[in-house]
């Protein structure tokens, strides 16, 4: 996968662009040191790609180097934390 997840501050989301097709994680700023996880949604023709996986892992890792934690109101996100122990201390119940 050539493409690389990028942030857009201005739309509060994570996105990755493949196949004009584009991937978002979306987020909302809780306060200062609080995102959160909101929607993931991927396209029907990316679905199976590990895409939501590795767009959820990019933002995390964006949290994580921001010295902020992650509420993961969206269920997919959810999941992946549950499944994905080395983000765990990132992780706030919503």
């Amino acid at each position: 996968m050539a493409n690389e997840p990028i942030k857009n501050d201005l739309m509060h989301r994570y996105e990755l662009h493949l196949d004009g097709k584009t991937a978002l994680l979306v987020y909302e700023l809780r306060n200062n040191d609080t995102v959160v996880f909101t929607h993931t949604f991927v396209p029907p023709e990316l679905r199976g790609k590990n895409v939501a996986a590795i767009l959820t892992r990019f933002a995390l890792d964006d949290v994580r180097s921001q010295g902020k934690k992650v509420v993961p109101q969206c269920s997919y996100a959810a999941a992946f934390l549950e499944r994905n122990k080395e983000y765990e201390e990132l992780a706030v119940k919503p």
